[in-house]
């Protein structure tokens, strides 16, 4: 805790004299939400909880980058794609990711980061015509990243893993009686490419 105070301490008080730097950044993601459950049978039969497979999914947006002593600040402002494989339907998400990042530079053009992410899901849809979803529980929740970085001149390349503290679900509609729930947390591996413009 008091390294963790010292630590905003010198941000903070670095601010002014940080070096600040912009860019953009995008890529490939590659994960899955949480389980599928249909819970007017899962007590009859424990194989209608499903777990959602891998696809690929991307992401674009940009950053600032904020750095004093080898210590950096990194917020984030992404869109993203994630898409997610069930047995009888594809699960898809758009959401603004805002990651904000503590990152230290360990070696070289080698970099560690990681910190919380806030996300608000703009939409989540299946591409199944005869099955209806509706929002999800909550639209802005939180998460966290952790990744490694390669910064070669004005371009960077970044390895994360991305994941969720709590459940978010989205429920069959009521009125079509779609008794059933997607876990929208997400779990994936994202891959970027950025660009500093300044």
């Amino acid at each position: 805790m008091k390294k963790l105070m010292v630590l905003t301490l010198i941000l903070i008080g670095g601010t002014a004299m940080a070096q600040a730097t912009y860019g953009l950044k995008g890529g490939l993601n590659y994960g899955a939400t949480g389980d599928y459950e249909n819970y007017s049978q899962v007590i009859e039969d424990a194989s209608t909880v499903v777990e959602g497979k891998e696809k690929t999914g991307y992401h674009l947006g940009g950053f600032a980058k904020f750095e004093f002593l080898g210590i950096f600040l990194q917020p984030e402002l992404v869109y993203t794609r994630l898409n997610t494989e069930y047995d009888e339907f594809d699960y898809n998400i758009d959401k603004i990711d805002a990651p904000v990042l503590v990152g230290i530079n360990v070696l070289g053009p080698l970099n560690i980061k990681a910190g919380p992410s806030f996300q608000y899901i703009l939409n989540n849809e299946l591409d199944n015509a005869n099955i209806k979803i509706s929002d999800v529980e909550n639209e802005i929740s939180v998460g966290y990243q952790i990744g490694v970085g390669v910064t070669l001149g004005n371009l960077g390349f970044d390895a994360r893993y991305e994941g969720a503290f709590e459940e978010n679900n989205a429920y069959g509609e009521a009125a079509l009686d779609q008794n059933f729930k997607i876990d929208s947390r997400p779990s994936q591996w994202i891959l970027s490419v950025s660009y500093t413009l300044n």
